[in-house]
């Protein structure tokens, strides 16, 4: 197939759960699993430590034939979205998923809120480095998903101090929810980019591209997940525990609800 990037509207409009695109092909991924690609989606595909998103795709003309979206994953710039025909829609799929037709799209709202508070909890753990001490780690990779998120850094902290510095972390991030702060996202040039995110940027953004930035309150990411409109929706975050060994730190936690 010869196709386009996927146009990915939640860079520009992380809240957004309902939307139309034009279908561009049906189609077996490698798997065998039926996917459909589209000109442009809402759904987040699973990357960057986050949860694809799951929901709905219906064609415009026909309201009540539905495939639903299991699973979201994108390659080499272009989004599949996996899943399988509505069990009562009572057509024949591939009639109905024709090149060129309008589509409709409707994000399960309820698994994305979680998504993004997760992964703002995430991002806010980040933030609060500095403030217990941790100027000398360096983000690593990050699991923003519902059973067991964490964010990992590079470097240690003594073991006798990891009590101290846990309850430190909790009563900063507790801090920085009560406070809250409006969240926002925006495609900048390279070096804009940089220069609001500390003057560097992580290895794997390529320079003279256009990272997307994201600005939790006064704390800026790059970042191309999605998020919680103001940082005080997280609700609630547990550190429950911190973990150092080998040369890494981990930082574990949960979300209220």
């Amino acid at each position: 197939m010869d196709l386009s990037p996927t146009k990915l509207d939640y860079y520009h409009d992380m809240w957004k759960l309902q939307s139309r695109a034009t279908l561009l092909s049906f189609c077996k991924g490698e798997d065998g699993r039926n996917a459909l690609i589209l000109d442009s989606t809402i759904f987040h595909p699973q990357g960057g430590g986050q949860p694809a998103d799951t929901g709905v795709i219906a064609i415009a003309a026909d309201s009540s034939f539905k495939f639903i979206v299991q699973d979201v994953r994108s390659k080499d710039g272009i989004v599949y979205h996996y899943g399988v025909i509505e069990e009562d829609s009572g057509k024949d799929f591939e009639m109905e998923v024709v090149k060129g037709r309008e589509v409709l799209l409707f994000v399960d709202e309820a698994r994305r809120k979680l998504n993004s508070r997760l992964h703002s909890a995430g991002h806010l753990l980040d933030a609060c480095l500095e403030d217990v001490g941790f100027r000398h780690l360096e983000p690593g990779k990050a699991y923003h998903f519902p059973n067991g998120p964490f964010v990992e850094y590079k470097g240690t902290i003594p073991q006798n101090e990891l009590q101290s510095k846990q309850n430190e972390l909790q009563l900063a991030a507790n801090a920085l929810i009560s406070r809250g702060g409006k969240v926002s996202a925006a495609v900048l040039p390279y070096e804009e980019a940089a220069d609001l995110c500390g003057g560097f940027l992580p290895d794997y953004i390529p320079k003279g591209s256009n990272p997307r930035v994201v600005k939790l309150g006064n704390n800026t990411v790059c970042c191309g997940g999605t998020h919680v409109s103001d940082i005080s929706e997280i609700i609630s975050l547990q550190v429950s525990q911190i973990r150092t060994k080998k040369g890494v730190t981990k930082v574990f936690y949960t979300v209220g609800s």
